[in-house]
């Protein structure tokens, strides 16, 4: 008999591992502008050290590419190395025995490909072409490029209402920011380097709670022109706070009867109570801007037209959102008991919330939408909600911590299986969803696809069905008043302006498609900035505030403070405010992890040549 033996690590093993576990952490807090070139080296060298040396292409190889990429970086290669950089690329690719050498190959194949302009630059010129002025990671990140270190720093020092107004000065929506943003400044914090990302979102929902009444700041002298803000969700909104502020007066027309888009018929109270919402729209109102509630834009009888707005006003901006549903195409999607989500949604927004006493629930989709209704099923007094999605739950596009809150809650995931018929009784009624299972496939477009498992489909009984697979954009009437619009998106240039028209400029999800709450803020925001331009002007908003010089002291590992919510029993009963806020120390502790990057390491000053600069 052969004797076993127990295998430890060597001392010199797990220091390697501890270097792995720092350089995950550099390569999560890696900013967007770094150059190119340099991570593909950096890359290929990593990729050269795990290579185990059996095959020629990857022992060798590799090393020759590393070379010639040092070469580019010293500004030691010709427009000929490029080509032999790709030649040999595609031999490693083509020829290696495992995936370290093919798939280093192909990233650099990837990168000649996606950056070559860079290869180029760094060639001819001898440095990146990446500028100077590169922010910091979280403002980079953040669509709407507040000044996120500026007011961690100053709920730091207890100024809640100057964290406030510094918000405000790039996105008016601060509250429900607080409560609803989907954090991507978060992503790629330099904190993560040390032990954890700053709780960025929590922090601005403790200077939200805590700042009192914050005026908007004075508006400028007005120019006499007049903009109509068409749609009076996040972006339309933004819009008019900004373009308020330079001095024209706008009029927001909005299709319901209250303000906020999406904000307030999309996102249930747990989330986003409505007399928080308010606080931002009062705050947005209160600049001067004027509102014309049920009012649609159109060109049919009884509509106000939308060739009669733009002949009474200086300019406009179509802003009207993505509000309806996709459909699923599948037999019995038309039955009793096949709910939109957006319209319940919409209805429990409204105060008309529907009866769900002891039903079965299907909710359809893996997006936001779908937690949100199905959270919402579930306050509604579901016996049972089901969320069907053909991916698996690791694909779903829905933040992890909403998947997580609705299984918490009592939701059941039926991953990997996709809606294939609605079944009905002799009246018309929901009686069971037929679905197909699945498996996971090959990658397409960033995430696998769902492929056929080859088993019988499934029958799953329900009496309510809710479909949450995606939204569209209600824009007929403006394709026929001549505006360029493709697939349901109107065609808006960068600027936002609409090519063939006249100061006429469009933003937000109806130009994007859905999209996150802070894209759609920033969209306006980028609007009001043109169509000033467009007026004659160039008013620049500022802020008065003071943001603290950093404190010079060591910044000990730490952990991140997370936002506690209520029980899951209590909350899961009504509809009320689920996630509670930071302490004061906790806000304090959290403030003070910043590094404050804006301050030191600054920009991105290497890769060229020093007289350069």
């Amino acid at each position: 008999m052969s004797r076993l033996e127990v295998i430890t690590k060597t001392k010199a093993q797990s220091v390697v591992d501890d270097l792995y576990k720092d350089l995950e952490r550099r390569i999560v807090a890696a900013p967007p502008g770094l150059c190119p070139v340099d991570m593909t080296a950096s890359f290929l060298k990593l990729f050269h050290t795990q290579t185990c040396g059996k095959c020629v292409p990857c022992r060798i190889g590799l090393g020759v590419l590393v070379e010639m990429l040092e070469d580019v970086l010293d500004g030691k290669a010709t427009l000929e190395t490029l080509d032999l950089i790709e030649r040999t690329a595609r031999v490693i690719y083509n020829s290696s025995d495992c995936a370290i050498g093919y798939e280093a190959g192909l990233m650099v194949l990837k990168g000649l490909e996606g950056f070559r302009d860079d290869f180029i630059e760094h060639i001819k010129e001898g440095h990146c072409s990446f500028h100077l002025e590169q922010p910091v990671p979280c403002v980079t990140l953040c669509p709407a490029g507040v000044d996120i270190p500026g007011y961690i720093s100053l709920v730091a020092e207890g100024r809640y209402a100057d964290a406030v107004r510094l918000i405000r000065k790039d996105n008016p929506f601060v509250t429900a920011c607080a409560l609803v943003c989907e954090h991507p400044c978060e992503t790629k914090c330099r904190r993560n380097i040390v032990d954890d990302s700053i709780n960025i979102r929590g922090l601005k929902r403790y200077a939200a709670d805590h700042c009192g009444l914050v005026p908007p700041p004075t508006c400028s002298e007005s120019t006499g022109k007049q903009v109509a803000i068409i749609g009076g969700g996040p972006s339309g909104l933004s819009a008019a706070y900004y373009l308020q502020q330079m001095g024209h007066q706008c009029t927001v027309f909005e299709q319901r009867s209250q303000l906020g888009g999406m904000l307030y018929y999309g996102i249930p109270n747990y989330r986003l109570p409505k007399d928080r919402l308010m606080e931002d729209v009062a705050n947005i109102l209160a600049t001067g801007v004027n509102v014309r509630f049920n009012t649609s834009i159109g060109n049919d009888d009884g509509q106000l037209s939308f060739k009669m707005i733009r002949e009474n006003y200086d300019a406009v901006y179509v802003a009207i959102g993505a509000h309806t549903d996709k459909k699923l195409g599948i037999p019995g999607e038309d039955a009793k008991g096949v709910v939109s989500a957006v319209q319940m949604l919409r209805e429990i927004g409204e105060g008309n919330k529907p009866d769900f006493t002891g039903k079965n629930v299907i909710v359809v989709g893996g997006g936001n939408v779908a937690m949100d209704a199905t959270r919402s099923a579930i306050r509604l007094g579901a016996n049972n909600v089901s969320v069907l999605y053909r991916r698996r739950k690791a694909d779903m596009t829905a933040l992890e911590e909403e998947i997580e809150a609705a299984i918490a809650e009592g939701a059941e995931i039926l991953e990997l299986h996709a809606p294939k018929e609605i079944e009905t009784d002799e009246n018309g009624h929901v009686t069971a969803m037929v679905a197909d299972p699945k498996i996971i496939g090959l990658i397409s477009g960033g995430r696998p696809a769902p492929a056929d498992s080859g088993r019988k489909p499934i029958h799953i009984p329900c009496d309510i069905v809710i479909i949450a697979i995606g939204q569209d954009i209600v824009s007929d009437s403006f394709a026929r008043a001549g505006l360029p619009v493709k697939r349901g998106r109107i065609l808006a240039s960068d600027d936002s302006s609409i090519p063939g028209t006249d100061g006429v400029f469009a933003g937000g999800d109806c130009v994007s498609g859905p999209a996150t709450v802070i894209r759609a803020i920033a969209a306006g925001k980028v609007a009001a900035a043109n169509i000033d331009n467009y007026l004659g002007y160039n008013h620049i908003i500022e802020s008065e505030v003071k943001v603290p010089d950093p404190r010079i002291e060591n910044k000990s590992p730490c952990g991140r403070v997370t936002m506690m919510q209520r029980n899951t029993t209590e909350r899961k009963q009504d509809f009320e405010l689920v996630e509670k806020g930071m302490s004061e120390k906790e806000a304090t502790q959290e403030a003070r992890r910043c590094l404050r990057c804006d301050h030191f390491g600054y920009g991105v000053f290497k890769g060229g040549r020093v007289e350069e600069w």
